[in-house]
């Protein structure tokens, strides 16, 4: 019966010792989650501290060369988005401090959508500032949509061995009907209305909507056209390949009309507008958007696996 009893005792230190750990752990991870939270909560008022600070030093600043920046694709879901584009710039038109605008791009191309919305605001912001002019400087490339963009500037300025141009449009992509009919693959396309699969690459190509997509991107190609030459007008030479869709170098591109001379940034804003102080208006992505795209899933999954950690361990 002694023995009975010591077990006993020993069985319910033993179930409160565990009981005591499991309590102890639980407060040791709800304390480094409510740690994790605080540390957030101070990153984000620190993060809206720099902001504002950052906004109200930009609207302090004297008279000056606004820059926006077009880096990259021309994307409706990107950096170089027509939103964040025209954004930047009515906030760069709308500072009374500005005395021109540089619109730097460095970008292949992308959407002709978007291309045409940026180029629609800067002839719009143009007329609503006829004082404040809008020079483009291209760095490293300014083709298809980017060019698209630049011929409504004041002014293009290029680098000799700028890439410039590329006024055409495509439509691309890869045809699998043979490699599926070598591998004895059947297509089962099941459509509402005759063109409702259109160009479908896993079928043979039919002549008519060929035909179509050719009508379809050649109304396109002389939207860009009829875009350069108002923005451009008479300063465009003769050229039989100027609308061809060939890239030219930043030398030829000014021997074309394609662009007015050479400058950088810095050259720009000091010699021609006249202002040396830069203050950049391109929209970026607000410091918490990054955070919670780089960690946000991550965070996300640590948080719910260690929810559910602890519910099962309640139960």
């Amino acid at each position: 019966m002694a023995e009975d009893g010591n077990s006993w005792e020993r069985k319910a230190l033993e179930k409160l010792a565990f009981a005591a750990l499991k309590e102890q752990t639980r407060a040791r991870r709800w304390g480094i989650f409510f740690k994790l939270l605080t540390f957030a909560y101070l990153t984000f008022i620190l993060l809206m501290v720099i902001q504002w600070s950052g906004e109200s030093e930009l609207m302090s600043d004297g008279k000056h060369t606004a820059l926006v920046e077009l880096e990259g694709v021309i994307d409706a879901k990107g950096d170089a988005s027509a939103e964040n584009i025209n954004d930047a710039l009515q906030s760069a038109f709308k500072d009374k401090n500005t005395q021109g605008v540089i619109l730097r791009i460095n970008s292949p191309g992308g959407s002709p959508v978007q291309s045409g919305i940026i180029n629609d605001e800067v002839r719009r912001l143009r007329g609503v500032y006829p004082n404040t002019p809008l020079y483009v400087v291209v760095e490293d490339i300014c083709a298809s949509g980017g060019y698209f963009v630049a011929a409504s500037a004041d002014k293009i300025y290029v680098n000799k061995a700028s890439l410039v141009g590329s006024i055409g449009v495509l439509m691309d992509g890869f045809g699998f009907a043979g490699s599926m009919e070598m591998l004895g693959v059947e297509r089962r396309l099941l459509t509402a209305g005759g063109n409702k699969g259109f160009m479908d690459p896993f079928s043979p190509v039919d002549a008519k909507q060929k035909d179509y997509a050719l009508a379809m991107l050649n109304d396109i190609h002389q939207q860009f056209i009829d875009v350069v030459k108002q923005g451009r007008g008479k300063r465009l030479k003769d050229d039989p390949d100027l609308f061809s869709g060939l890239v030219w170098t930043g030398q030829k591109a000014v021997e074309l009309g394609l662009a007015d001379g050479y400058g950088s940034i810095e050259s720009v804003a000091r010699d021609v507008i006249k202002a040396d102080l830069i203050v950049d208006y391109t929209r970026k992505a607000n410091p918490l958007e990054r955070i919670a795209k780089r960690v946000g899933a991550a965070a996300a999954k640590s948080f719910a696996d260690f929810t559910l950690r602890e519910s099962i361990r309640l139960r």
